[in-house]
């Protein structure tokens, strides 16, 4: 199965490089599915339902996001219609929505989308792990599934990394999110799951973490807070991952995929 996923789409400028990159990154990597975290998409904080359908008119399969989830209340009365809408699976019982989404690919494959997110220098959650476990005693790689793909949604790099070690073999790829900064530890562990600290975001890498830079330098210096902050409006950056498993389930290939200005770019060549 091949597995496009692309990082945190921030704001307008995200959401038009998402629009204008998506046909040609699928035409050229041939995925099976295009999962996209759109947590940050509705000015840079939330997602509404219109970018929703926006999103699935383009191309995309599943959205996952984050910690930013509700902040455009009407979220709430839509996630519930919409299954191919993910919140962190972890989110202490009774919150709307789920983390978790079975997608059939066009023959007949089936690949399960999973949205956590991490407790370190986060809002308290339901532990990732044991959710996580639970999951994986449900469904198998190569058994009863033929694909399990995991945005892990959290802020500390380690927590991250202990996370995908320990799932190592029993999830096809394990890629996080939240930072909006692409790491470059890109790789297949010994039991086969594909990882990636974070995917980086899809938006304008001239600014902070893709918001202009004046507020977050302000409230850095000065200790103020003059103004929300904005997504920056410059040409963004397309950042995501991308990986090929076998019939097992686990990856056999992996690669950031980067196209954009600023950053050097990366496009797999499987």
């Amino acid at each position: 199965m091949r597995i496009l996923f692309l990082g945190d789409i921030v704001g307008r400028t995200g959401r038009d490089a998402l629009e204008k990159a998506l046909p040609e990154l699928k035409k050229q990597l041939r995925p099976d599915i295009v999962i996209v975290n759109g947590e940050n998409a509705a000015h840079g904080i939330g997602i509404t339902e219109k970018i929703c359908q926006s999103f699935y008119e383009w191309g995309t399969n599943i959205i996952t996001t984050g910690n930013h989830v509700w902040d455009q209340r009407e979220i709430l009365t839509y996630i519930d219609r919409d299954p191919a809408l993910l919140r962190p699976h972890n989110w202490p019982e009774g919150a709307p929505g789920s983390g978790i989404c079975l997608h059939r690919i066009a023959d007949g494959r089936q690949i399960l989308v999973v949205n956590l997110m991490g407790r370190t220098y986060m809002e308290p959650m339901d532990d990732p792990f044991a959710v996580m476990k639970k999951i994986t005693d449900e469904y198998r790689l190569g058994q009863n599934v033929d694909a399990i793909f995991v945005d892990f949604h959290a802020e500390a790099t380690s927590e991250k990394m202990a996370f995908g070690h320990y799932f190592d073999g029993k999830i096809s790829a394990i890629i996080g999110t939240h930072t909006h900064i692409p790491s470059a530890d890109a790789q297949i562990f010994d039991h086969g799951t594909a990882y990636q600290t974070d995917a980086g975001m899809c938006g304008d890498y001239n600014s902070v973490i893709g918001f202009e830079k004046e507020v977050p330098i302000a409230r850095f210096t000065k200790k103020m807070s003059v103004r929300r902050m904005m997504p920056a409006d410059g040409e963004a950056t397309i950042c995501g991952f991308f990986v090929q498993t076998d019939k097992k389930g686990l990856a056999t290939n992996a690669s950031p995929v980067v196209t954009g200005p600023r950053l050097h770019n990366v496009m797999p060549d499987f």
